[in-house]
C-alpha cells in the first residue's frame, strides 16, 4: 500500500512528465517477461533482434539492472522529472551526476534480501565505475532499443497527458487521481494506491511537487516514495494497445463525400490525441500535407488542439467524434 497525503496547493501544483530514461529501464520487464507482455510482443522481437547483433554491449549488466522475479529497478537510474518533457541526455547527465555511495546503495536496496548478481557484484568493489558503467549500458541499450521508437512511444506519452489535463479541467483532481490506478481511493486528501501487498509506505507531499508520470511499461502504478525528491507516481498511459499497431485506418465511407478522402481519413485516424508527425507516420504521408487538412479540421471545429511541452496534440472534437462515428462513415446509400 502506498499513501500520499495532499494539502491544497500540492493539488494544485501536480504537474505531468514523460520520461525517456523511465521507459527505456521499464522496457527491461518485457524484454525479461514477454509472457506478460503481449502487446508489446512487434517491439521485444525487433529489440532482441538488434541485442542480439550488438557488440560491445555488456549484456551481462544489462540483464541485471532489473531484479528478476520483483522488478525493482535502481533508484538513480531513473530519475524523477525536472521538466515536462526531459531529453534524455539530460536525464543521463543527472545519473553520472549521482554520487557513487548512492549508486552502491540504490543497488543493494534494490537487490535487499538477495545476493547480488555477478556483474554487478563485481563493480560494487569500485562505485564509482558501478555508477559509470550502469550508466553506459543504459545509454548504449537506449540507442539500441529504444531511440529507434521514440517518436511514436512519447506521441502516446504525451496523448495521455493531455487526455488527463482535461479530465482535472472537466471533473476535478478526485476524478484525476482516481483514474491512475483501478485500486485507487482518494479521501481526507489522502491518496492511496493498494498495488503491492508487501509494500507499506506512506507520505506527506508538503510543497515538494507531485509528478504524475504515465509509462507504457508498468502495469500498475509505480510510485517512489523519497523523504527528500519530489513524489512520484508513474501509472499505465491510456493507448498502449495502438502502439505498434500497423493496420490501415478504417475506410472514409460517406464521411469523405462530405469532407474528402485525406480529411476524412485523418479524422477517422484520432482516435486519441496525436501529433502530426504520429499521424503522418501512421498516414505515410509527409507532415505539412497531415498539417494542411489539420488547420482546416480545427477552422471548422472538428478537431481541436492542445500543447504538450513542445508538442501541439490534436484530437477530435465533440462534433468531430460524431461525423467519425460508424454510423456517419458507412457507405452511401444510392440515390432513388
Amino acid at each position: 500500500m502506498l499513501s500520499y497525503r495532499l494539502g491544497v496547493d500540492d493539488l494544485a501544483d501536480m504537474r505531468f512528465a514523460c520520461s525517456p530514461l523511465l521507459e527505456t529501464a521499464t522496457s527491461l520487464w518485457a524484454l525479461q517477461r514477454a509472457d506478460k507482455y503481449a502487446l508489446h510482443l512487434p517491439w521485444v522481437r525487433r529489440a532482441r533482434a538488434a541485442l542480439e547483433a550488438a557488440s560491445g554491449l555488456d549484456k551481462g549488466l544489462l540483464g541485471e539492472l532489473t531484479v528478476r522475479g520483483s522488478g525493482w529497478i535502481p533508484d538513480f537510474i531513473t530519475p524523477r522529472p525536472d521538466s515536462p518533457l526531459p531529453e534524455v541526455g539530460d536525464e543521463l547527465r543527472r545519473v553520472r551526476a549521482t554520487s557513487p555511495s548512492k549508486a552502491l546503495s540504490d543497488v543493494r536496496a534494490a537487490y535487499a534480501g538477495r545476493a547480488l548478481p555477478p556483474r554487478l557484484a563485481e563493480l560494487t568493489a569500485d562505485p564509482r565505475g558501478l555508477r559509470d558503467a550502469m550508466a553506459d549500458v543504459l545509454e548504449a541499450y537506449w540507442e539500441l532499443a529504444i531511440a529507434p521508437h521514440w517518436p511514436r512511444m512519447r506521441a502516446v506519452l504525451e496523448a495521455d497527458m493531455v487526455w488527463r489535463a482535461r479530465l482535472l479541467a472537466r471533473e476535478g483532481a478526485a476524478a484525476l487521481l482516481t483514474s491512475l490506478d483501478p485500486t485507487a481511493v482518494w479521501r481526507g486528501g489522502e491518496l492511496t494506491l493498494f498495488v503491492h501487498r508487501d509494500l507499506h509506505l506512506g507520505a506527506s507531499v508538503d510543497g515538494r511537487g507531485f509528478w504524475l508520470v504515465p509509462t507504457l511499461f508498468a502495469q500498475h502504478t509505480i510510485s517512489p516514495v523519497g523523504p527528500e525528491e519530489p513524489p512520484t507516481i508513474a501509472y499505465p498511459a491510456r493507448g498502449v494497445g495502438t502502439l505498434w499497431e500497423a493496420r490501415p485506418p478504417r475506410p472514409p465511407g460517406a464521411l469523405a463525400s462530405l469532407v474528402g478522402a485525406p480529411k476524412a481519413t485523418l479524422l477517422l485516424s484520432l482516435d486519441g490525441p496525436a501529433s502530426t508527425t504520429e499521424l503522418a507516420r501512421r498516414l505515410s504521408v509527409t507532415p505539412s500535407a497531415v498539417s494542411h487538412h489539420l488547420s482546416v479540421l480545427h477552422r471548422t471545429g472538428l478537431v481541436s488542439r492542445a500543447r504538450a511541452g513542445r508538442v501541439v496534440l490534436y484530437a477530435r472534437t465533440g462534433v468531430g467524434d460524431a461525423l467519425a462515428s460508424p454510423e456517419a462513415s458507412s457507405p452511401s446509400p444510392p440515390l432513388p
